[in-house]
Order: structure tokens, then C-alpha cells, then sequence
């Protein structure tokens, strides 16, 4: 079962935009992540590809946990904020809820929520 710090380790390494490398650091070798009803994504190494690919896309990002943080024994329950800048001067602001399965200090399984028409990017209006 995850500690209650490495859980604050996790977030803050999320708040500090090193997305990719928080999945190398905290989830587990074969950890599954599923976006809503979607099938699940497995593999470590392709969620940091993910990871990669998707920021590579950004000129900035901000990421937020939203407080509080709800966990008990192997699960965690995390509220999260995502502001994208992208490179083309678009936007995207997404608030997703991740339910977590911990198996010791990283996460296997992780299943996000949120409403997909977040993904929309948005032009600035002149």
C-alpha cells in the first residue's frame, strides 16, 4: 500500500509539469490507464511516449491538484486542473477526476473522468 507522502510526491511532480516523469517514477511496469468508457491503455512505456508527444504539442501547461485528495488503503481519488497553451495560440482548460489503484508505492491502474468536450481547444477571441 502507497504512503500518504508518496502520493504528495506523485502530485507534486504533476504540479511541476514532469508529467512523463512522474509516470516513469510512480506506475508500474504494466499499469493500465482508461479516459472515461475508452478502452484501457497498457504499458508504462507508452504512457510516457503519451506523455512526451502531448507536450511536445504545448508551448505551456499548468497542473493543479484540486484539494482534497481522497485516499484509503491501494485506491486514491485525485482532482486535477490542466491548462494547455498550444503551439498554434490555442487553449484548453480541462478538469478530470483519477481514480486510482496503488500496488505498493506505484500506481497500476488508472481511470480518468471528464467531460471529452473539454478537449476541445478554443481560440483566443479578438
Amino acid at each position: 500500500m502507497r504512503t500518504s507522502q508518496t502520493l504528495e510526491k506523485f502530485i507534486a511532480r504533476v504540479e511541476e509539469n514532469a508529467h512523463a516523469e512522474a509516470v516513469e517514477e510512480f506506475y508500474t511496469v504494466g499499469a493500465s490507464m482508461q479516459e472515461n468508457q475508452s478502452p484501457p491503455r497498457i504499458g508504462r512505456d507508452n504512457h510516457v511516449a503519451r506523455e512526451r508527444a502531448l507536450f511536445a504539442k504545448a508551448k505551456s501547461v499548468r497542473s493543479k491538484c484540486l484539494r482534497p485528495v481522497v485516499a484509503s488503503g491501494d485506491r486514491a481519488v485525485v482532482r486535477w486542473l490542466f491548462e494547455f497553451d498550444w503551439l498554434d495560440g490555442s487553449t484548453t482548460r480541462m478538469e478530470e477526476i483519477a481514480c486510482q489503484r496503488w500496488e505498493g508505492e506505484r500506481i497500476a491502474e488508472e481511470t480518468f473522468f471528464y467531460d471529452p468536450a473539454q478537449r476541445i481547444p478554443k481560440m483566443p477571441t479578438s
